[in-house]
């Protein structure tokens, strides 16, 4: 296809050798991540109508189903299957699926839910901050600024403005909710440095998954049969926020703008209560307002360059 100038083209961050950096191509992939958001915002929701099932047992079974849904098409493309995929790209994408969810789990265990969940949901403001580690990634003031007014609109939403209450006898619930930042972020962050394994191999590290889940449920909990709206409660989660959720985000990781998904990340808590506001099993307030000002606040200000320059293309 013929060029208007010849102009040599500048590889995007985390695109494969030869790849062209299109700025359209790069907006629709993180577009395609935001997705994830967007199912990650039907995890409180989907998880209160699975009941008792204990936290290990449920992600055994949500992963379960998130690879399945994934491993026809991932048999069938066989790419990386002929090729073998890289050792680090296995242990990335294991490590970080199961890494999170064993320190999530840890965290709850010996901390109060709210200072635990308010720790490990540092790591969208991680992922701004290391992005900046990236080959050609540029980290603004604006970006920084953005993710934490989002970080500041989710403490008022979860604590819900009563603040934090830390005390030593909760370290290690405090320092398991530290590494599960670190840990999510990371993988993010790293996923970037694998643009050439495919996203349908998500498939092989949901199912991992789900296995290293059965083997610490079986450690550590005891197996509670579900029932029918259980049951169907376990297919939402692996369909969306447990599952089908983690191939977009892989998507978006290795082709889109690391900082973006970064900040846009700070709505998955805000449409969480938003869904448990409307499914009546949570009450609006004046705290859910200026959540929402302080994130979607926070999201247009880290955008800002990308969308002057979305509106320059136009």
């Amino acid at each position: 296809m013929a060029t208007r100038d010849a102009r040599p083209t500048i590889p995007a961050p985390g695109t494969a050798p030869g790849e062209t950096a299109r700025p359209d191509r790069r907006l629709r992939a993180t577009g395609i991540g935001a997705l994830a958001v967007l199912l990650w915002a039907s995890l409180a929701l989907f998880t209160t109508l699975t009941g008792d099932i204990p936290p290990f047992q449920l992600t055994a079974m949500a992963f379960a189903v998130g690879g399945i849904i994934g491993l026809p098409r991932a048999l069938r493309g066989g790419r990386a299957l002929t090729r073998g995929l890289p050792a680090g790209a296995w242990a990335l994408g294991i490590g970080g699926l199961f890494g999170y969810h064993f320190f999530y789990f840890l965290a709850l265990r010996n901390a109060p839910a709210v200072d635990a969940g308010l720790i490990a949901y540092l790591w969208p403001l991680l992922i701004v901050v290391f992005s900046a580690l990236l080959p050609g990634e540029r980290l603004r003031w604006w970006h920084t600024a953005g993710a934490v007014l989002g970080l500041a609109g989710t403490f008022l939403l979860v604590t819900g403005g009563q603040g934090l209450h830390l005390r030593g006898t909760y370290l290690l619930g405090y320092l398991a909710a530290a590494v599960c930042a670190l840990v999510w972020s990371a993988y993010s962050v790293a996923n970037r440095r694998y643009p050439q394994v495919p996203t349908d191999m998500v498939a092989f590290f949901c199912l991992a998954t789900a296995a290293l889940a059965g083997v610490a449920h079986l450690l550590f909990e005891t197996t509670v049969r579900p029932d029918g709206w259980q049951w169907l409660a376990v297919l939402a989660l692996g369909l969306g926020p447990v599952g089908g959720a983690f191939y977009v985000w892989d998507h978006g990781t290795k082709h889109g703008d690391i900082r973006l998904l970064g900040t846009f990340s700070y709505f998955a808590p805000l449409l969480s209560t938003a869904l448990l506001i409307a499914a009546g099993r949570a009450d609006a307030s004046p705290l859910v307002v200026a959540a929402c000002v302080l994130i979607a606040g926070g999201a247009m200000l880290a955008s800002a360059d990308t969308l002057r320059a979305a509106r320059r293309r136009n």
